[in-house]
């Protein structure tokens, strides 16, 4: 009696609930569609129940959002345990969408659990990446680049988050990262949207290998001295999208003077003009630091 009570204690947190007929085509059904549902099948003389209950319940807490703990005394709803085909106890049932994922039977660690849980519960990252997939489509590149980033920074063996954070890089102008990123899609993943993640990375490396950005580049070859020149070309890899080249070649001016006409300027702009989370914008801003202080 005194288990049962210190168990009904717990009954008012919201996402741990005493199943009956009554109620278990809500709790069950309906409630699978919003969160997945774990169904702990116990009886007040099963000892390993109560080993594994607070368990359960301490993980329900911790995912709350995400989940519901679904308790059926089968003493008391026998008709429920006859209709789930309960033969021992504990079992444990997990059920999403109104179908049964998966289950096992007997007492699991918090640890063994979590592994359960961790196969049917949406990942952190997969929030991030619906973000980014509605910044894309906004035509936001810079968002769904810091999105994707973050979601790959997450999982990085997660395929969608990489594809997602490459074809992002293309349309922020990051061509290439973008192109370090396309390398290591295995080939299992190189599907349709491999294919046109490449294409638009090979059509954004075409259009920034300009005539007028050649003839810049040949004119600085034969003039290495001319700072003026070197910053025009560095403008105009910007606007092409080559950041890295457009720093590297701003920070050579700096090199050689530090107080040349709007070489920081220059610098700090094509830094904060990076989206956020971008690996560059952090190496360039420490290396303006430093050159400055």
């Amino acid at each position: 009696m005194k288990y049962l009570q210190e168990r009904a204690l717990l009954m008012s947190e919201s996402n741990i609930v005493n199943v009956d007929l009554q109620n278990f085509q809500q709790v069950l059904l309906e409630g699978s569609k919003e969160k997945l549902i774990i169904i702990d099948f116990w009886a007040d003389w099963c000892e390993p129940c109560k080993q594994l209950m607070p368990v359960l319940e301490k993980l329900a807490s911790q995912y709350s959002e995400q989940v519901i703990l679904a308790k059926i005394n089968c003493d008391e709803q026998q008709e429920l345990a006859m209709q789930f085909g309960i033969r021992s106890l504990p079992t444990v049932a997990f059920f999403k969408d109104g179908q049964p994922v998966d289950s096992f039977g007997g007492v699991k660690t918090e640890g063994e659990i979590r592994e359960i849980l961790d196969k049917h519960l949406p990942s952190p990252s997969d929030d991030l990446i619906q973000q980014a997939q509605t910044a894309m489509g906004e035509g936001d590149a810079n968002t769904a680049y810091t999105l994707a980033k973050q979601a790959y920074d997450i999982d990085s063996s997660n395929m969608q988050a990489l594809k997602l954070l490459a074809e992002a890089a293309v349309d922020a102008g990051r061509l290439d990262q973008a192109k370090e990123l396309v390398s290591k899609i295995p080939m299992v993943e190189q599907d349709g949207d491999y294919q046109r993640i490449k294409g638009k990375l090979e059509l954004a490396e075409d259009a920034a290998d300009s005539p007028e950005l050649r003839a810049l580049q040949e004119q600085v070859e034969k003039q290495p001295d001319d700072l003026s020149l070197k910053l025009q070309l560095a403008l105009k890899l910007h606007e092409a999208h080559r950041d890295e080249e457009a720093l590297e070649l701003v920070f050579t001016v700096l090199a050689k003077d530090v107080n040349f006409a709007d070489a920081k300027k220059y610098a700090l702009d094509i830094i904060n003009s990076l989206p956020d989370g971008d690996p560059l914008a952090a190496t360039y801003r420490r290396k303006l630091y430093s050159t400055m202080y």
